[in-house]
């Protein structure tokens, strides 16, 4: 192995400090932690692509899963995006920043027990949750679903196991200055553990559940703060220091331009933070937020495509490496689908487009396109490049790397083509109007799934065949560490310590413009464009990272103060009132079984959608929903005006075989919830919680069970009566058709909601008007 110095790409040197510290120290690298991150990385890559491909198989053949509760779309889903962002990405960080890390700062990690409380503590947090999805224990707001014991253990790997790890190697570096990879990986440590953190605060209400602290429009907003960021600092920031740090490695070329890295690195930051409420556009965050959020995602084309051009001429004079080394075409396709999928999330951010994309599989391809392409080629691009060096020996087989190359982009493209005309196909057809009869052109929702099903089956080639070149990459490194020397060689290296006072020796930046009849004002800003000031800043780790923090905070602040502080925001509707014990319970089996992955709850002011689905959905109407189920996807019709609409019977035979009363329907069977008992006991925890966060409840907090086993039975003789089994009301799908008939119903109420039936079914009607709307608060 080389030494680190001869490697580095394009490192920043000012002068070496104080000519008075002259001492030297010796130091070795811990390869042995990032060996480890890489083979999780692979392993966890595979684990996730494949978990993706079964969910992809069980969509277009819902039989399948035979009625098993553990293989449902809803609970797999996320089971493959946190196995695909938090394992196989989340992993191949790791692998980046304490390879990169070590050598940028000429410095062992801090801890080498904190690196294996991290690595052990991350992968057990991965299994964790593994096992607690399929088992339908998760809090169903999108890549945020671990729930409140787990989600305590990743803040403390990450922020103090791992970010102190991290932050106490830069305070001991010997190396002055850090270099752009550093920067991100910086930013990365500090937002991801803001977003988390304020994200995930719940209320308890047992050991594996707890309530959002947020409701309705500010849970829907918090959590899109969350979920676009968790994207821009999880998927984008230390992908673009792995980036700045091993492209120039494999190219052997320095980064293209210095002052391109500071702008991009600091617009990057400032910006991303704004862009999240594009997510929710037209729904029923307001308007002025909805708006903010696109501006700044049009901004966010300045400093993406910033990065992927100094990506892109890093390699200027090195193009002709390009055709023969599968490397660096992993990273070429990386930085295009980065540059494409930048380009395009900007683009859909836009209102009149975003009409059209969303809840369509357009957003499905969108997001596949980033991760195969920009995250899965720049890891794979990595792991390559590392292999050899970590295994002190040559790769197994080139030819095998090559093919891994062509078979991952033939994948890749297999899977994302039909997947866009499937999301463009189905955005028009639901959006579609007989221009003769002003109705519907397309009234049957299932008609419009349908009609893609095909393209989802291309999608399962495509997603064979990137999987196919994962195990080519597994194969490969499993050869590869095979032929491993019997004892890993750890080279010593030497450097001078920091000196406690630095003496800058760099010369003063001069303006061209010195001798130019000019203004002096425009001298200092010459000066100033030069942006020589900013390499103080990568001097000092602890006060580049309070600023990344402040730039960070600053732009959420705009944002969250008046969500949260004005009250026209989310204008209060007098006949919206708490959800009973049972429709408390019922909402719970909603949010265990992850019906958000499938249905939407959250009607649009658009002809075609209140055409299809009724009245627009309104802000006042989510104030008791811990949390929000407004959904990014529908892959059956939007649940938000549910209420009312069926029979109990029907919801009732629609659990058991979906495809007997919706034909064509992909939605598997939810035979357990008909078979399953309902705790009963568990109740009371779920009406104390929301409670305690804001719902008015009075004889519930002293009858919860009592209240519940009455609806149940007032519903259960429903059903009877439509022609259904008896003596059911003990049964979890019993409670959900009492959430799904009481959903986007009080809006319409004229009165105050009618007491809950006796025993014998005689007196409660549950009705709910459907007359004329009654707002009666808003500002």
């Amino acid at each position: 192995m080389s030494n680190s110095s001869s490697q580095t790409p394009a490192i920043p040197h000012a002068g070496t400090g104080d000519s008075n510290s002259p001492e030297m120290e010796s130091y070795s690298y811990d390869d042995q932690i990032v060996r480890m991150f890489a083979t999780a990385t692979i392993f966890w890559g595979l684990v996730a692509t494949l978990v993706g491909l079964v969910a992809a198989i069980f969509l277009v053949a819902p039989w399948l899963t035979n009625g098993l509760p553990w293989f449902t779309f809803g609970r797999l889903r996320p089971v493959h995006t946190n196995a695909a962002i938090f394992a196989f990405a989340g992993n191949g960080i790791f692998a980046a920043v304490y390879y990169s890390t070590q050598r940028l700062c000429k410095a062992r990690m801090w801890s080498d027990v904190l690196s294996r409380i991290h690595f052990w503590g991350w992968q057990a947090i991965i299994v964790a949750a593994a096992i607690t999805f399929p088992l339908g224990i998760t809090q169903s707001r999108e890549y945020a679903e671990l729930e409140w014991p787990i989600d305590i253990a990743l803040a403390i790997i990450w922020l103090f196991v791992f970010g102190g790890n991290f932050m106490m190697t830069l305070i001991r570096r010997r190396e002055q200055h850090m270099y752009v990879a550093l920067w991100f990986y910086i930013a990365t440590i500090v937002t991801v553990a803001l977003l988390h953190i304020f994200n995930n605060l719940v209320v308890p209400t047992s050991l594996f559940h707890g309530y959002s602290v947020y409701a309705g429009v500010q849970d829907a907003f918090m959590q899109w703060w969350y979920g676009h960021n968790a994207v821009a600092f999880f998927l984008t920031t230390p992908f673009l220091g792995l980036m700045y740090y091993f492209l120039p490695k494999a190219a052997e070329r320095p980064i293209f331009s210095y002052k391109l890295s500071i702008i991009h690195f600091w617009s990057l930051v400032f910006i991303y933070i704004w862009a999240g409420p594009h997510h929710l556009h037209f729904t029923s965050l307001p308007e002025w937020a909805s708006t903010l959020g696109m501006l700044f995602s049009l901004m966010l084309w300045m400093p993406s495509w910033g990065g992927m051009i100094n990506g892109l001429l890093t390699l200027r004079g090195a193009w002709h490496k390009v055709a023969t080394d599968p490397i660096l075409k992993f990273f070429v396709v990386a930085l295009t689908f980065y540059g494409m999928a930048t380009f395009e999330g900007p683009m859909l951010s836009i209102k009149s487009i975003n009409a059209l994309s969303h809840y369509t599989d357009w957003t499905i391809a969108h997001v596949h396109a980033g991760a195969l392409g920009w995250n899965g080629f720049a890891l794979f691009g990595m792991l390559y490049w590392l292999l050899p060096r970590l295994y002190q020996t040559k790769l197994w087989s080139h030819k095998l790397m090559e093919s891994h190359f062509w078979v991952g982009t033939l994948g890749i493209l297999l899977y994302i083509i039909p997947i866009y005309a499937a999301g463009l196909m189905q955005g028009l057809m639901l959006l579609a109007i007989d221009q003769e009869t002003g109705q519907l052109a397309n009234p049957d929702f299932v008609e419009t799934v349908q009609s893609i099903v095909p393209l989802w089956w291309l999608r399962v080639l495509g997603g064979a065949l990137y999987i196919s070149g994962i195990i080519m990459l597994a194969i490969n490194a499993v050869m590869t560490w095979m032929n491993r020397p019997a004892k890993y060689e750890v080279p010593v290296y030497s450097a001078p310590r920091l000196p406690l006072h630095y003496v800058d020796h760099t010369p003063a930046t001069k303006t061209v413009l010195a001798d130019a009849p000019v203004l002096e004002i425009g001298k200092k800003l010459d000066t100033w464009a030069k942006m020589d000031w900013h390499r103080s800043w990568e001097r000092l780790p602890v006060k580049f990272t309070v600023l990344t923090t402040l730039a960070v905070v600053v732009a959420t602040l705009f944002e969250l103060i008046p969500t949260f502080l004005i009250r026209s925001n989310v204008p209060t509707i007098a006949t919206v009132k708490p959800y009973t014990p049972l429709e408390l319970a019922g909402r719970q089996i909603y949010v265990s079984e992850g019906c958000y992955n499938c249905h939407s709850q959250q009607i649009r002011p658009m002809v075609a959608e209140t055409k299809r689905y009724g009245e627009y959905s309104k802000p006042g109407e989510f104030i008791y929903d811990h949390p929000f189920q407004w959904g990014s996807r529908r892959i059956g019709p939007d649940l938000a005006r549910e209420g009312g609409k069926q029979s109990s019977f029907w919801h009732w035979s629609h659990f058991e075989a979906p495809d007997l009363v919706a034909p064509g329907s992909v939605m598997p069977s939810f035979e357990h919830l008909l078979l399953d008992d309902l705790k009963f006991e568990g109740i009371p925890p779920l009406v104390e919680a929301s409670h305690f966060l804001g719902a008015p409840y009075e004889e519930e907090l002293e009858n919860a069970v009592e209240m519940a086993q009455l609806q149940a039975e007032y519903i259960t003789a429903e059903i009877v009566q439509q022609g259904g089994p008896a003596n059911v009301q003990g049964k979890q799908a019993i409670a959900l058709i009492a959430y799904l008939q009481r959903i986007g119903t009080d809006y319409f109420r004229t009165d105050e909601p009618a007491p809950v039936a006796d025993a014998e079914g005689e007196t409660a009607d549950g009705e709910t008007e459907t007359s004329e709307p009654q707002e009666t608060d808003a500002e």
